[in-house]
């Protein structure tokens, strides 16, 4: 039978129990308050460039956390001290050190939405991802104008924007641009699904011929409802065998999209994009074509349309013709309308 103990020693064992199980619940509450604790009080987005040292992002957390002491204490036991960040985090409010430091390593970004549209150059697509993405313009351009990037997608450097379709797109802000490249292929496959597939047939044209002519579309109106009888037209010369004498073509032969009225002595501009002097589509896209524009194209209107030009009311529409003669007619109303405004 054992022995009780000494009072003395009784009183020991009870204390040393009772400094065990305070340590314990201390230890605990640490734990669930670094877990769990908010130490986020207004939500704020974190972006952070690629080899980003731990010193450079507590710095970007300055005055952003209720608690950095425990955030740092976390990182410690974390490793995070030793290591190096990048990317774009929106950090919500009510945040803990725990869930704060595990996006971190782990590096789970929030994605943005990229947009692009309205692009005519490859060097302005460039521009637009560097205002929205990490990498610079210049990164960008060494991939969207490298031919050997192109072919390997299976396109010439002059059909190469064409696989570029603009639209917005979840990415993350940290994507290469090798990466981006992959995405927009990835994309272009899936626009062009079995639908337009089916519809491509109808035309007569290859998917990149569709491009192409929708990118002359695009500079010919920006009113959709008409841009299905533009493509009509421009379908039935093809199929013709008329010079399609688009002057959008035209501004591009000569490198001029201000133009406002196209003159006899632009219609010589030795280009290949030149359709005033040369039979057939141009070699490539004359700037980054719309979904608009090629579901135009693929859902062209079937008339006996040969011929449009500006309205002389200046609404933005066109007016049709089917002879050149009431096409002329067409046009002396119209040159007279800016003629009036002294446009030249």
């Amino acid at each position: 039978m054992p022995h009780p103990l000494p009072p003395r020693r009784r009183k020991v064992v009870l204390a040393l129990t009772i400094c065990i199980l305070g340590l314990a619940v201390m230890l605990a509450a640490t734990a669930y308050t670094l877990r769990y604790g908010n130490i986020v009080r207004d939500p704020f987005t974190l972006t952070l460039p690629a080899g980003t040292p731990f010193d450079a992002l507590k710095d970007s957390l300055e005055g952003k956390l209720t608690s950095p002491g425990r955030f740092r204490l976390l990182a410690r036991a974390m490793g995070l001290e030793k290591r190096t960040f990048s990317g774009r985090y929106e950090i919500g409010k009510g945040t803990s050190a725990y869930r704060l430091a595990v996006r971190l390593r782990g590096r789970i970004q929030t994605p943005i939405n990229l947009s692009f549209n309205n692009i005519r150059t490859m060097p302005q697509l460039a521009g637009t991802l560097e205002r929205q993405l990490q990498a610079d313009s210049a990164a960008f351009a060494n991939v969207l104008l490298n031919d050997s990037i192109a072919a390997g997608y299976g396109f010439a450097p002059q059909e190469f924007i064409g696989m570029f379709i603009p639209n917005t797109y979840e990415v993350y802000w940290t994507v290469s641009p090798e990466e981006f490249a992959a995405r927009m292929h990835r994309e272009y496959l899936r626009f062009w699904n079995g639908e337009r597939q089916g519809k491509l047939t109808r035309t007569g044209l290859s998917q990149k011929e569709v491009a192409t002519l929708a990118s002359i579309i695009d500079e010919e109106t920006n009113r959709t409802d008409e841009m299905p009888a533009i493509a009509g037209v421009y379908i039935n010369r093809l199929r013709r065998g008329m010079r399609l004498q688009a002057d959008p073509t035209v501004k591009y032969a000569v490198g001029d999209f201000t133009l406002r009225r196209i003159l006899y002595r632009h219609l010589d501009a030795p280009s290949p994009y030149n359709t005033y002097l040369y039979f057939g589509l141009p070699p490539g896209p004359i700037r980054m074509p719309s979904i608009a524009a090629m579901d135009a194209v693929l859902n062209y209107r079937q008339h006996d349309y040969y011929y449009f030009c500006a309205r002389a009311d200046l609404s933005g529409y066109h007016a049709f013709a089917r002879t050149l003669e009431e096409h002329n007619r067409n046009a002396r109303a119209y040159a007279a309308a800016l003629d009036r405004l002294g446009i030249r």
